[in-house]
């Protein structure tokens, strides 16, 4: 699942005036799985089908990307990365509902608006693909 929000900033600055660190969907997925399921890392590896040594990387890299945020008081973007997902994901500019949806879609389900962006296309092919790598740091 992508997460429910393009990420975090610090109250009372305008985003304009913020520098910013991203977080990688991988890592955010590494964070909810070991922080918020309470997984092992070896549970959360497994659950993200790869090495408990790269879990281990992704989870430290994640970990100081929001430290770094949080005591230099930067902006935190959740986007990009390297993932597999089985569903075709979608932000609404209109009404900014997130979607999952098993097929690919162009109206947005919640207000019908057609300005919906992918989120997970792979860059220069323009149509979507289920399974296989996609790396969306180019958006």
């Amino acid at each position: 699942m992508p997460p429910p929000m393009e990420g975090y900033k610090p109250f009372g600055i305008p985003m304009r005036q913020l520098e910013s660190v991203v977080l990688l969907y991988e890592e955010f997925e590494a964070i909810r799985l070991a922080d918020y399921e309470n997984l092992t890392q070896a549970e959360a590896a497994k659950r993200m089908n790869i090495s408990r040594p790269t879990f281990t990387r992704l989870y430290d890299k994640a970990r100081k990307t929001i430290a770094n945020a949080f005591v230099e008081g930067k902006a935190i973007l959740i986007s990009g990365g390297t993932y597999d997902t089985d569903d075709f994901w979608y932000k609404c500019m209109h009404c900014n509902e997130t979607m999952v949806t098993h097929k690919p879609e162009i109206h947005c389900k919640a207000c019908d608006s057609e300005d919906i962006i992918p989120l997970n296309i792979q860059p220069g092919r323009g149509r979507h693909r289920r399974r296989g790598r996609r790396d969306i740091n180019n958006k």
